[in-house]
């Protein structure tokens, strides 16, 4: 015997399984090879294969440069697998640093991505055989640049790397990952309070430690492992195989937490790569699983977004028929029953509708089958009418997971039944693991039994793992190590399982789950209610726009007048619905995002105006010949109110619901008088409006109750220093409001109308450092709020604007319109959650009431408000510089109006 000590050092013993680990991972490809010839095209578009077929071929060498971003190379590669390597799988093994796309035989194969550099070529290769095939390599990574990328000063990282075949070992990679798992286990034995970061959230996590017993058996017997297996012979594998095999064998006891893993890939439709590119991140991903599937019969996949199977259908039918086999076979799982996954606190309630009628329709017709689960994991928080709309659409379950970023207070549950403001419920999860990209390592699996905040009502918790946001989905790793997890002692009990089978189990198997009512607030990513304001002004203009156009076409279908088809108007509704994707309309988006959608929305904007005028003439003329002007009021109210004539003239405009109305006399004029102190006052019937020579508004009197609106000067312009420490474009963090500035008084006014339907100021100000704002305040005749049209030329950087407004009332809380509904807000800080609530989201009108009275704040195209205590405000503008550096600079144009009325909102209308 050799002598050796007889203490215990289990420190070094974990540095040398950690180590043991990683040469048996480099045993999985024994041998390697070179190929006998590279050829290249490009740069080029994003392409067909076909096209690219057509392309000129140059020979290319490792090493070869590529670039700039987003340009697309070709790659033609010819290679001869070795004679000795017959019955061997063959590998694949490619680095652009890049994402890239392998094409066998004309068919999309597999994804090749950082992090994921092989593929197979072979499964089962003859020997001596020649191969040619295709990879279609992108100069962008799974997160556009990523850090690292081009930029100043920086070379430009694209270049073909590495290019070889490799032999496949299927005995090393069960080796590998029978160690890897019980190594895993073993190391997160006794874990202490950790913080890990979720999204720059610190999370605390407590896993439960392992049996002491348990434990200390897995270290002992891995190190056996390492004494007696050496990776380069696989003549020493069996001894060490028999050992895993037993401390695998390992099992729970009766009652565990039970995981339901479902493989999933978070596509964002556009984000930081434009969404031209989001066709080839679908292909990729969707390729890599379709193999997966063949390989692992128990894998389930679950992809949501019609919208993103509708472009893979379009344009690579031969994949597209793969997973519709592959779903008919229930392996792979279309979810979600939305066109994309949308922002739920912007759209409009016939937006959302809309969302959830074309996926709905898509899915029927494309999989033969609705979704029974609204699935939208990535989302800045939800109004509370969406549990009405999901049962409305065929969905009674609910998934998310971003609220567990909260910054102030934590979800308090994991599974719960969220009720509506109508009282409509839907069975809802948010997945223990607290992310929907799991990664499936022991310490994930063991923390997402531990963090389960319901286990006292239900065992059952939903796991996601994939890689997404940029794509990449499982790989084979993740779905051995969740397999031999599935029952080992330590680990919670894990099985594929589909979302619908969880569902299914949750709802049979909980107890007494809690109720959470109304809407659920994202206490985090505020900024994204004002960031890139265009595509929202576009976004509400548009909405408008298509439900007047819907509103002409039912009329003139009635009427016997041609009309566009429904096809016709569905593809306009679905240009706006995939840009109210929940990284685009919100505004977090690149610049090339935006680039293409302001445009396209722009464009969609004059058809739809065109179509509408088109009506409009049809519907209104009996014949060619030229009539006079028909107001029609495409709305579902009554409208008396100044318009803009066809020669710019003012008229007074009575227009019955969804009718056609007339010019009248207004019942009241409007005047406009300048007093020698410089103000000017501003009266109708219903309203007298003091305004300052700088802009401001001292007093604004409602005449039906003699109230003053006002406790200070209103309209004042406040900037404020916007600098986020993380997440620029989505985040308007607290400190920002302790940097408040008023904006400097406006150094020019012009009266522009006197009356008698219109009486109307312009002030002309500087606004922050570079910027400039006009705005010309207005009251109409009959009109019952006072009307702010601001144009503004906005140059500044990391500043936000708002408009404050200090009222004269009081109360608890504030109310918001929401998608077809109102959602009330404390307008105090007693409790974290009400701190919270420092900027939220509204759409056309937030409103302050008390008993007998109260203030509207009315806006046209802006989302994020703010009122505490009873300061009433709107953000206006914001300038961050993450992702998009030239975010919103440019002209605006935007209107805001102050509202005083007799009663609360609802008795305001």
């Amino acid at each position: 015997d050799i002598a050796r000590p007889r203490g215990r050092y289990p420190a070094y013993t974990r540095d040398r399984l950690a180590a043991f680990s990683r040469r048996l991972r480099r045993a999985i490809h024994p041998a390697r090879a070179g190929v006998a010839r590279i050829e290249m095209a490009g740069p080029v578009g994003r392409i067909s294969f076909e096209t690219a077929r057509g392309l000129a071929w140059r020979p290319a060498e490792i090493g070869q440069a590529l670039g700039p971003l987003w340009a697309t190379y070709w790659f033609r590669v010819t290679a001869r697998i070795p004679e000795d390597w017959a019955g061997a799988r063959v590998d694949l093994y490619w680095d652009t640093v890049s994402e890239a796309l392998l094409w066998l035989d004309g068919r999309s194969s597999a994804g090749l991505n950082i992090g994921r550099p092989t593929a197979t070529l072979a499964a089962r290769a003859v020997g001596g055989e020649t191969l040619t095939f295709h990879v279609e390599a992108a100069c962008n990574r799974a997160f556009g640049r990523e850090a690292g990328g081009t930029g100043p000063g920086k070379a430009d990282p694209y270049r073909l790397v590495a290019c070889e075949l490799r032999r496949f070992d299927p005995g090393a990679w069960r080796l590998f990952h029978d160690f890897e798992t019980l190594r895993q286990l073993e190391a997160d034995r006794a874990p202490p309070q950790s913080a890990r970061s979720f999204g720059g959230v610190a999370t605390n996590i407590v896993r439960p430690a392992l049996d002491t017993t348990w434990a200390g058996r897995l270290l002992h017997d891995l190190n056996a492992v390492c004494n007696m297996l050496d990776p380069g012979d696989g003549a020493t594998w069996p001894a060490g195989q028999s050992i895993l095999a037993d401390l695998l064998a390992a099992r729970n006891g009766a009652v565990t937490h039970e995981l339901s893993a479902i493989g999933h890939a978070h596509i964002d439709t556009a984000w930081l790569w434009p969404i031209e590119e989001t066709r080839r991140k679908c292909q990729r991903t969707f390729a890599t699983v379709l193999g997966l599937m063949d390989a692992y019969p128990e894998f389930r996949f679950a992809a949501s977004q019609a919208y993103q199977y509708s472009i893979i259908e379009e344009t690579d039918p031969d994949l597209f028929a793969r997973i519709a086999a592959k779903a008919a076979a229930g392996q792979w799982i279309p979810i979600g029953g939305a066109w994309v996954e949308p922002d739920c606190n912007l759209p409009s309630g016939e937006s959302i509708c809309r969302q959830f009628l074309y996926g709905q329709r898509y899915f029927e017709r494309a999989f033969g089958a609705r979704s029974t689960i609204f699935w939208n994991p990535d989302v800045f928080g939800y109004a509370g009418q969406l549990p009405q709309l999901m049962r409305e659409a065929g969905m009674t379950r609910f998934l998310t997971q971003k609220l567990s970023w909260n910054r102030f207070t934590a979800p308090p549950h994991h599974s719960f039944r969220w009720r509506g403001i109508d009282g409509s419920e839907v069975l809802t999860h948010f997945p223990p693991a607290d992310t929907y990209n799991g990664v499936a390592s022991l310490e994930e699996l063991r923390y997402h039994g531990a963090n389960y905040k319901d286990a006292d009502r239900s065992v059952d918790g939903l796991y996601l793992f994939g890689h997404g946001d940029g794509g990449g989905g499982p790989t084979a790793g993740m779905i051995e190590t969740i397999g031999r997890a599935h029952d080992l002692q330590g680990v919670p009990r894990a099985a594929m399982r589909s979302p619908g089978a969880f569902f299914d189990r949750l709802e049979s198997g909980a107890a007494d789950l809690a109720t959470i009512e109304g809407e659920l607030y994202f206490e985090y990513h505020r900024g994204t209610y004002t960031s890139q304001a265009e595509v929202k002004r576009l976004n509400r203009n548009l909405e408008g726009a298509l439900q007047a156009l819907d509103y002409l076409t039912a009329a003139a279908g009635l009427a016997g007048v041609a009309a566009p088809s429904r096809e016709k108007i569905e593809a306009l509704w679905r240009v706006l619905l995939v840009n109210q994707f929940h990284d685009i309309l919100p505004g977090s988006s690149i610049t090339a995002v935006y680039e293409r959608t302001n445009r396209e929305l722009r464009g969609l904007l004059g058809d739809v105006e065109a179509l509408t005028q088109d009506l409009l003439v049809a519907l209104t003329s009996a014949g060619p010949s030229p009539v006079a002007p028909t107001p029609v009021n495409t709305l579902g109210f009554p409208r008396a109110e100044v318009a803009l004539g066809p020669d710019g003239e003012a008229c007074f405009v009575l227009a019955p619901a969804f009718a056609t109305g007339r010019v009248a006399s207004p019942p009241e004029t409007v005047g406009l008088i300048e007093t020698g102190d410089g103000e000017i006052r501003l009266e109708n019937g219903r309203l007298t409006a003091v305004l300052t020579a700088g802009g401001a508004v001292r007093s604004l009197i409602h005449r039906a109750t003699g109230r003053e609106a006002l406790s200070g000067e209103a309209n004042r312009i406040v900037l404020f220093d916007d600098r986020p420490t993380n997440y620029e474009a989505w985040d308007i963090d607290p400190f920002a409001l302790e940097t408040a500035r008023d904006a400097t008084p406006a150094h020019a006014r012009a009266v522009l109308w006197r009356g008698p339907r219109r009486a109307e100021v312009r002030f002309d100000r500087r606004l922050g450092k570079v910027s400039a704002m006009s705005q010309i305040v207005r009251l109409d005749a009959a009109s019952d709020h006072l009307e702010f049209d601001t144009t503004l030329d906005w140059r500044d950087r990391r500043t936000l604007v708002k408009a404050v407004f200090p009222v004269s009332c009081r109360s608890r809380d504030a109310a918001y319109e929401t998608m077809f509904g109102a959602v009330e807000r404390p307008t105090h800080a007693n409790t974290d959650a009400d701190l919270a609530m420092y900027e939220v989201p509204g759409h056309r009108w937030a409103d302050l009431s008390e008993p007998g009275f109260g203030v509207s704040l009315l806006s046209d195209a802006r989302y994020g408000y703010s009122i505490f205590g009873n300061q009433m405000a709107l953000s206006l503008i914001r300038g961050p510089m993450i992702p998009d550096p030239d975010a919103d600079i440019g002209e605006h144009r935007f209107r805001y109006a102050l509202y005083p009325h007799a009663g609360d909102w609802r008795a305001a209308d």
